[in-house]
This record gives C-alpha cells, structure tokens and sequence, in this order.
C-alpha cells in the first residue's frame, strides 16, 4: 500500500518540475529587490511568491483527490441507505440518434474487441463532459435481436461500448431500440442495457409496502422499461421504484410485474458460448493475481477485508486502466463494524466487465488499522478475470475461480506468512511455499461445495 506522503512527494516533484517559472522569478525578484532594481524586480518577487506557495498546495490537492487509500475522512455513515446486495449504477443517458421505436432484447453471439487506448498516456484525462467516445472501447458485436412483435433477425456492427456497460456484453444480454428510419434498423441503448444484464439492482415496491426484487429477471425488467418508457420519466429512489409515490396509472401498469416476481418463476437460462463474448482478458486493468506482500507491512499487522461496491457514479475523467468513478463502498473490518466510504477511485475496465458476476473487492488495511485501499489484482482474481488455481504438494489442482470466500481466505494465509504470489496459479510444491501448503490446503479442502473442483495430478 503506497503511502499518501510517499505519494505526495512524487507529485510535489513533478508539479514542482511543472511549474519552475515560480521558483526562478522568485529568486531573480529576491536578486533584483536586494539590488535596489525598481519596481519590475518587486513584482517578479510577488509572482515567484504566489507560484511557488501554488506547487505544494496544488500537489496537495491532486494528491488528495487521487490517492486511492481510504481513511476517516472519506466515511459516508448516515448518508447512504443501500443494502448489502445492492448496486446503484448511475450512467450518462443513451444517445439515440432517433426518437421513439421498439424496446427489444439483443443477444450477443460474438463479441470482438477492434480497438482501445491507442493515443492514451498513463495521466488522467478530462474530456468536460460525463459521455465522451475517445475512452470508449470499440467492440465488433454480432447480435440475433428479437423486436417485439417481429421475426428475430442477426445485426453485426460495431459499437462504441461505454465502460460502466462492458458487462452488459459479457452477460450477453443487451436492450436494442429497433427503428425504421435508422439506417441499420437498431440502436443499442447502453443504460438500459446494464440494467438488463443484471448489473445494477432493480426493485418494485408495491402499494400495499410489499418488495420484490427484478435484479437478473430480462423479462420482467424489459416489460418494466417499456412501461415507463412509453409513460415518461419516474422518480428513482436508489435502486428502488416504489409505486406509492409514482402516478396512479404507471403504478397500475407496473403492479402486474410484483406478483410475477413474487411468484418465484425461475430465472432465465444462461447464454451459451460465453468465450464468444469474453472481451475481459484484452481489456486494459491490473493482472489478476494472488498478490505481492509488503514485508514491512505485513509485519505490522496489514491485513486483507472483503468490501463491496454499493454506488457507481461516472465522472468526465479516465485513466488507461478505467474510467475516474465516484463510489461508495462498504468495507468489512475484521475487528469493526462495517463502514460505509464515498471514494473516487480508478475502477479497472477489466474488472467492469464482470459487475453482473460480483460487487465484491478485496481491500488493503493498513498497519495503523485506520487507512485502507482497494488491492486491483487481488480483487481482479477474486472476480474471475482469470482462472484461480491452487496446485497442492502431490499435483493436484483446486480450481478456486470464482470462489471469494475460499480465495480471501488463502490470500490472508499468505499475507501472514509473508509470502507474495505475482500471478494467478498458486503452486504449492516450490519450497519457499512449504510453510503455507499445509494450511492452504485445508482452506481448500473445507470448501467442498459446489464450485469446488479438484483434478488429476499434473507434472
């Protein structure tokens, strides 16, 4: 976990690089004032003054608004109500070149990745406004859309996939307006899209106070949007549509999708071919890995908590590795009550691509127990952006993928023994790992439920 000083010292530096016109007309304006040089001096004096105060205070601030360790400062208690299972994912509004046409859903057949990064630096990059396409990756997409009322049909294109929607592609499941006046026919409206996929949570309550959850149910939430869609805009709360405060006649309309959901039909049947679709390892974020371990830090009393993303909110700022996003998430301390933090982070495109699987993050504590940090690459294999594989003593291979508890809990093991792993395959018969296999084998073995897979011994 880089510190905030050490930080801080590096931008101070480089803005200190940045802006050396202050500090040298301080010194000619110090030079000439003690000379006795007139006024011309003096005011070179009072503008190298106000630039050099400028570097530290500017470097402070950026510093502050960049470094992505959490600390007290950043607590949201009280002012976020969201449930534990909860995802508010606020995106900017689609732009359909059109008004009006058909809501229909879209299954993704094939997804390509054509194009991403290819003049970006390592800074942040403000574009002033929240929906800009240069940081958009280009996804070659080859849908079979289904318009309501009409034949099913194959549309193949390339889109401009906005980050915080990349996941409604990996899901396969996206929201089309078909339109006749548009020349191929359909648009992809990428908003409804993510709430399609399953990526944000979506509830109804009905007036009588009861609560249903649409969250993974396309056809339910497709039905919802095209009620409120042809009835214009609702209030949303959160996550929630509560229709004893929307008008008496979408909440009529709306009433029927309650007792659906209540009655508990099943939920709709995976897509097939899922690595036709699987744009997550070409996507720009931190390698999925078991971790490295800072000795000093571990020595003190680092630690790894699980957290959870509650709220995602777009800015008009991006990195290479993803979109700037104001968040609130939750952490889970081992010896504390949970706590609730509104951080802007850099949120890996990699890891946006897997929101409809997981929310869950894997976060640094700090030694000091009161500053924490969400660990990218440890959250990244936690979230199946690459196979998670543990091979034990005698060969055998636990495939871990997936499995969040089992994974945290090994990682935890390892940052005891103080032992760091820079990839995704964890193997046990290397001798620096003898002290831990033992142990970790355990963790796995005392998890044999469902996604718990142990193979043949390998060489």
């Amino acid at each position: 976990m880089e510190s905030f000083a050490r930080r801080f010292v590096g931008n101070l530096l480089i803005f200190t690089a940045c802006g050396v016109a202050g500090p040298v007309l301080l010194l000619a304006g110090a030079a000439g004032v003690s000379g006795g040089e007139g006024d011309v001096p003096l005011a070179f004096l009072v503008v190298g003054v106000v630039f050099t105060l400028a570097i530290p205070v500017a470097a402070y601030l950026f510093t502050r608004r960049h470094h992505p360790g959490i600390t007290g400062r950043d607590g949201a208690s009280g002012t976020h109500g969201w449930d534990d299972d909860t995802l508010v994912l606020w995106t900017p509004a689609a732009r359909l070149p059109v008004q009006g046409g058909r809501l229909a859903t879209a299954q993704v057949r094939e997804a390509t990745l054509v194009a991403y990064g290819q003049d970006w630096e390592a800074t942040y990059q403000s574009y002033g406004e929240p929906d800009p396409d240069e940081p958009k990756p280009r996804v070659r997409l080859r849908l079979w859309v289904h318009p309501d009322g009409g034949e099913p049909f194959e549309s193949t294109a390339t889109w401009r996939v906005p980050s915080l929607c990349l996941a409604a592609v990996t899901s396969g499941r996206l929201v089309a307006v078909a339109h006749p006046d548009v020349a191929d026919g359909l648009v992809v409206d990428w908003p409804r899209s993510a709430l399609l996929s399953g990526v944000r949570t979506c509830r109804l309550v009905d007036l009588d106070g009861r609560r249903v959850d649409l969250t993974g149910r396309p056809d339910l939430l497709l039905e919802q949007m095209r009620v409120t869609r042809a009835t214009g805009r609702i209030a949303l709360d959160g996550d929630t549509i509560d229709l004893r405060r929307v008008d008496p006649a979408v909440a009529a309309r709306l009433r029927g999708l309650v007792e659906r959901a209540a009655a508990g039909h099943p939920p709709p049947e995976p897509l097939p071919d899922e690595r036709a679709r699987w744009l997550v390892d070409r996507l720009p974020g931190p390698r999925a890995a078991f971790g490295s371990v800072d000795r000093r830090w571990a020595r003190h009393g680092g630690q790894l908590v699980p957290g959870r993303l509650l709220e995602l909110r777009g800015t008009d700022t991006f990195q290479y590795d993803g979109p700037v996003l104001e968040t609130v998430l939750r952490v889970l301390p081992e010896d504390g009550a949970p706590f609730d933090a509104a951080k802007r982070l850099t949120v890996p495109m990699n890891y946006l691509a897997l929101l409809h699987r997981t929310k869950q993050l894997v976060v640094q504590v700090g030694a000091d127990r009161r500053s924490y940090e969400v660990d990218w690459a440890r959250t990244n294999l936690a979230a199946g952006v690459a196979p998670a594989v543990v091979i034990d003593p005698d060969g055998r291979r636990f495939d871990l993928t997936g499995r969040f508890a089992c994974l945290l809990a090994v990682m935890r093991l390892l940052v005891a023994h103080q032992v760091g792993v820079s990839g995704n395959v964890l193997d046990l018969r290397h001798r620096r790992l003898s002290g831990v296999a033992a142990r970790v084998v355990a963790v796995c073995r005392a998890h044999p439920d469902q996604d718990s897979n142990l193979d043949s011994p390998i060489s």
